[in-house]
C-alpha cells in the first residue's frame, strides 16, 4: 500500500463519522454562534464538509500563494452531505493519484516572495487536511451540545450515543 493510499484509506474513514456528525446539524439554526466571534453553525458546518477537498486541491500544486478562501453560503442542511461526499472524491481522487515521491516531496507556500511553509506534501495534508478537520469536527459537537442535539459517537461513547452497549 502507498502512502497516498494509506492517506485516503483513513480519510474515508473518518468521513463516516463526520458524515455522522454533520447528519446531526439542526437546519433551524444554522445562524447561531456560540460566541459573537465564532462562525455560526452553518458557516462551520460547510467548512467541515469542503475541507477535505479544497485542501488537497490546494496540495497538488506548489510552490502556491496564500489563497484567499471562502466557504460557499448553506442555504440548507440538504447541501452538507452532497458537498461533503464531492469533498471526500476530490480529495481520494487527488491524494490517491500521488506516488511515494509526490506525497513526500516539499510543498510550499508563497506570500508573494516570501515562503511561509516549507514542508513534507504528506506533512501538510496530514496537519491540514485531517487534523485541521478534526478540530473543526470537534467543534461542531460542541455546537451540537450547546444547541440540545445529541451528540453521535465520534471515537467511543458519546454522553448521548454508546455504539458498544
Amino acid at each position: 500500500m502507498t502512502l497516498a493510499e494509506t492517506m485516503v484509506q483513513e480519510l474515508k474513514a473518518e468521513a463516516q463519522t463526520t458524515r455522522r456528525v454533520l447528519e446531526r446539524v439542526p437546519g433551524d439554526k444554522l445562524q447561531w454562534k456560540p460566541h459573537g466571534k465564532a462562525r455560526s453553525l452553518g458557516e462551520l458546518a460547510m467548512h467541515i464538509a469542503i475541507v477535505p477537498g479544497a485542501v488537497a486541491e490546494l496540495s497538488a500544486q506548489s510552490p502556491v500563494q496564500v489563497p484567499q478562501f471562502s466557504d460557499p453560503v448553506l442555504h440548507s442542511t440538504s447541501e452538507l452531505l452532497p458537498a461533503l461526499d464531492a469533498s471526500i472524491a476530490k480529495a481520494s481522487q487527488i491524494v490517491g493519484a500521488m506516488s511515494d515521491a509526490t506525497i513526500t516531496a516539499n510543498w510550499r507556500l508563497m506570500h508573494g516572495d516570501r515562503e511561509l511553509i516549507n514542508l513534507p506534501r504528506m506533512a501538510f495534508l496530514r496537519s491540514i487536511m485531517l487534523n485541521h478537520w478534526y478540530h473543526h469536527r470537534g467543534q461542531l459537537s460542541v455546537y451540537l451540545r450547546e444547541l440540545g442535539v445529541a451528540v453521535p459517537s465520534i471515537y467511543g461513547p458519546s454522553a448521548d450515543e454508546n455504539p458498544f452497549g
